[in-house]
Parts: structure tokens; sequence; C-alpha cells
């Protein structure tokens, strides 16, 4: 049974909100960092696409295997130290990758035994960050009300999202001190977050000792089955349009690498600020249901579809990816919104957890499906 607790103050649940802001936005920060940086290293030390690519794989697959796994334990440990456990593994993982590159780059070990070192640090990653975000979501749910919930879980997608769009900007300027920089750099930052959540993060629920009266809330529950279903809809979409949208371009508009690069990169640019303006404005000001913005969303994701089937131009991929990144921004919240209001308290972690989880499927499965051969 939940236990009864002192309730959190307006004060306190600010402080807290912003603090998970912050670590959230360096867990985005982390994720797009390691695509901006990693392959280009990683060829100079001799590594494959396809050997990059299963090192993001692994780590895909871990984090939507743990995902529901931390879930479930913030709810009888507590949101916080679950929080405190994937910021740690994310930093611990970030600066020992780094660690990994520098001495890839000294030519110290045999390039096999390095990228299986690769692997097993970026696993970190998968297997302990995983939890902050599952965490988050919970404590987010435990701190609002039903008429909070939607905008509450949105800035904290919002955070990360800010994240993916921050980190290629601090991997550069922090790449002209050293090349390798950027890795170290975060691995403080999620560090010293972790001891930021220790010292200041409120939280005055007492964990759970037993969880043998509760039962294991299933995937195949009817109450959620709708919303994981339409997380991964929303996850293999948006990483089809990120790992094919290159390949679209250069073969409808017959351009070469350089200009294929500019017309992508001010394409996902576009994309994410849609996607930031739904989640921190939209949604906050406008307070729709979480049934409205499900078909809101639905819909403009399919206009945004529709605008790759007519006579390609830049313009007109640019307005379809902004299109498309306005409707995740739109589904995204109200996916993880509309499982959590459909369970009860001490299943918050749990469905956070496998929320967390549908948002690295396309990762994993897009590359079998959507590459193209």
């Amino acid at each position: 049974m939940e236990q009864p607790t002192k309730q959190t103050t307006k004060t306190e649940r600010t402080r807290g909100l912003s603090l998970l802001f912050v670590c959230l936005l360096s867990l985005g920060m982390g994720q797009s960092l390691f695509f901006a940086l990693l392959p280009p290293i990683a060829r100079d030390l001799g590594l494959s696409e396809v050997q990059v690519s299963a090192i993001f794989t692994l780590s895909a697959v871990l984090w939507v295997v743990m995902s529901p796994f931390w879930g479930r334990r913030s709810d009888i440990w507590g949101r916080k130290p679950v929080i405190l456990l994937g910021l740690v593994g994310f930093g611990i993982s970030t600066g020992g990758f780094g660690l990994l590159l520098a001495v890839g780059q000294k030519g110290v070990w045999p390039l096999m035994t390095l990228y299986v070192a690769m692997i097993l640090v970026r696993a970190v990653f998968g297997f302990f960050g995983s939890g902050t975000p599952s965490a988050a979501q919970a404590y987010i749910a435990d701190r609002t009300t039903r008429s909070e919930r939607t905008s509450g879980v949105a800035a904290i997608g919002a955070a990360f999202g800010m994240g993916t769009i921050v980190g290629p900007g601090f991997a550069a300027a922090m790449a002209a001190f050293h090349l390798l920089a950027p890795f170290f750099a975060l691995a403080v930052f999620a560090l010293g977050g972790a001891l930021a959540i220790a010292l200041f993060l409120p939280e005055r629920r007492r964990p759970m000792t037993r969880q043998s009266d509760m039962p294991r809330l299933k995937i195949s529950d009817p109450r959620i089955r709708p919303f994981l279903f339409m997380g991964v809809v929303v996850s293999l979409t948006q990483a089809a349009v990120m790992q094919v949208a290159a390949f679209f371009v250069m073969d409808t508009m017959q351009l070469d690498g350089a200009q294929t690069a500019q017309i992508v990169g001010v394409g996902m640019m576009s994309m994410a600020m849609a996607t930031l303006f739904a989640q921190l404005v939209i949604i906050p000001r406008m307070n729709f249901s979480v049934k409205t913005l499900l078909i809101g969303g639905i819909i403009t994701n399919i206009f945004g579809v529709g605008l790759l089937l007519v006579p390609m131009s830049a313009g007109v991929f640019i307005t379809a990816l902004t299109v498309q990144g306005l409707g995740m921004g739109l589904m995204r919240p109200a996916v993880a919104a509309g499982g959590s209001l459909a369970v009860s308290p001490h299943e918050q972690g749990a469905i956070a957890g496998l929320n967390s989880s549908t948002a690295a499927v396309g990762i994993i499965f897009v590359p079998f499906v959507a590459m193209p051969g």
C-alpha cells in the first residue's frame, strides 16, 4: 500500500522540477553528442559504420529491457534513488567512453579489444541510464494533479528534446579545446547533476518494503495497451524520419552529400523546434485533453507525411519535417500522460518505465525495416 507522506511544498516542487529538467537535458545532450562525434572518430580508429551502429543498438536494446525494471524499482525504492543511479551510470559511461577513445587514439589496445570495451561501456548507459527518465516521469506523476499531468510530462520530454538540440553545439564548442573534451565535460555535468539531486531533490515518499501483494503491470493490460501501441508508433515514425531523411533527399532531389547535409540539418532543427513548441507552449497553455492531443497529433503527422508525397523541394521537405515535429510533440506527452492517468498511484513507476522503453524501439527496428538496402 502507498505510505502516507507529508506533501511537497510548491517551492520544493518547483525546485525539484527544475533539477529534473536540467538532468534530463544532460541526457538528451549525451544522446545527440554521441551521434555527432562518434562516427568520425570511430572511422579514424578503423571501425566500420556497421560496428558503430552495433554500439548504439545494444544500448537501445538494454534501454527497452531495463526501463520497465527501473520503473518498478522506483515504485518500491522511491524515485530519487533510481534517478540518482541512472545519472551516475550515465556519467560513468560517458566519461569511460571518452577514456576508451583516448586509448584508441594512442593505439595502446588492439582494435577488437577496444571495440568490445566500447560496447560494454556504452551498455552501462542503456542498463542504468534508462532509470532516470522512468523515475523522473513517475516523480512528476506523484506531484501533479490529473489536470496538470500532461503539461508536467511534456516539460520533462521537452528537457530531453532540448538536450538533443543543444548537444551538437555543446560538442562543437568543447571540441575546440580537444576532440574528446565533450565526453569528459558531459560526464562531469551528469555527476554534478547527480550530486544536486542527492542534496536538493525533495522526496518524502517512504519506499515500500513489499511487492508481493502488488500484481505486476503487464504490457497486455487493457488500460495501457493503446498508449503503449501509440508510443511505439511515435518511436518508429521519428526514428524512420531521422535515419532515412538524408537518403530520401538525395534520391528525390538528386543532390550531393554537402547539399543534402545542409537541407536535412535545417529540416531536423525545424522538426526539433516544432516539437519543443508543442511541448512548452501549446500543451501548457491550451490544456487539451489526452484524447484531443492524440487525435490532433495523428492528423498533423499524417499531413506531414503527405507532404513528402508531393513534388519535392527544399522548402517542402523542411515544411514536412516541421509539421511532423509538431505532431510528435503533441503525441508523445499525450501517450505518457494517458498511460499515467490510466493506472493507480502505486503503478506510476511501472507505467513510466514501459513508456520510456517504447521511445527506443524505433532505434532498434528501423534499420532493419526502413533503411535502404
